[in-house]
């Protein structure tokens, strides 16, 4: 595994999307003919050392000119979620997330068993100046449900401010709704019921390309043959109870980052975008 030319976070994993064959489907079963021709990440690794993950997982990516497809398939012989309302802390519980770069922003996606959604978006604070494009009353930052940000970090003396990325901090919309996402889930098992052995859960999202104009980032929305967007697709799982009220959690993605902090964009896995060759 080699480091980032800026010393944090791994050069990242890559991976090669399609175009759907046919209909996705959409009802988070992940089981169309369009899926199954779908190229598969490998099983999703440890998001610091890169060995495999305890439980199975795979993602695959899917487009068309409306819309990006993202599904998963996560083995989980007890799948539970408890968390109930839109944006509440998810990855404090089990749950898939998805991240999207876009150069001097990003968005964050995460989702658990039950299909309860959090969303956020972030902003570097060194591309936030008075009159940029993000200068503009959507992402005023006087707002409550807008903080500093420095990432996923064991905070010390010397980050504890701004964190560990060479960026610094990144301005944090929690009350940012990606327009029109659909999230789908299905469990095969019986969720929260620890009398019976699941086989685990899978997820369809359904992201319209021009709900991604924020983070297009000069980019043509569709993508052009042969684009790059760096794309997160990750998995947290609670492990094991350390003590009452806390758990063990582990940190897995279809490609190893090396820190053990999600919100760095450098080390997102590079998805090429590829029409086919009759097109």
């Amino acid at each position: 595994m080699q480091t980032n030319p800026n010393g944090y976070g791994l050069v990242p994993g890559e991976y090669v999307a399609v175009r759907a064959s046919g209909s996705v489907g959409g009802d988070g079963a992940a089981s169309s003919p369009a899926w199954a021709a779908a190229p598969r990440t490998g099983r999703f690794v440890d998001l610091v050392t890169g060995a495999p993950a305890a439980l199975d997982t795979t993602a695959s990516i899917l487009w068309d000119d409306e819309n990006l497809y993202l599904a998963f398939w996560a083995t989980e012989p007890a799948v539970v979620a408890t968390m109930t309302n839109r944006d509440e802390l998810l990855f404090f519980e089990n749950d898939l997330e998805i991240f999207i770069d876009g150069g001097d922003a990003y968005y964050e996606l995460e989702f658990n068993a039950l299909g309860v959604v959090y969303e956020a978006f972030y902003i570097w604070r060194d591309s936030y100046t008075r009159g940029s494009r993000w200068d503009t009353p959507q992402f005023d930052v006087h707002n409550p449900m807008v903080h500093s940000f420095g990432g996923d970090y064991e905070p010390t003396r010397k980050s504890f401010w701004a964190g560990n990325h060479p960026r610094g901090t990144r301005w944090a919309y929690l009350n940012y709704d990606l327009p029109d996402v659909t999230v789908a889930v299905s469990v095969n098992g019986v969720i929260n019921d620890s009398s019976v052995i699941d086989e685990g859960w899978t997820a369809e999202v359904t992201i319209p390309w021009a709900s991604l104009a924020d983070l297009a980032n000069g980019r043509s929305l569709p993508p052009k043959d042969g684009d790059t967007w760096g794309i997160f697709l990750g998995r947290f799982e609670q492990l094991a109870t350390r003590s009452p009220g806390t758990a063990a959690t582990a940190g897995w993605g279809a490609s190893a980052i090396g820190v053990a902090d999600t919100h760095v964009p450098e080390s997102f896995t590079q998805v090429l975008f590829e029409r086919p060759a009759h097109e």
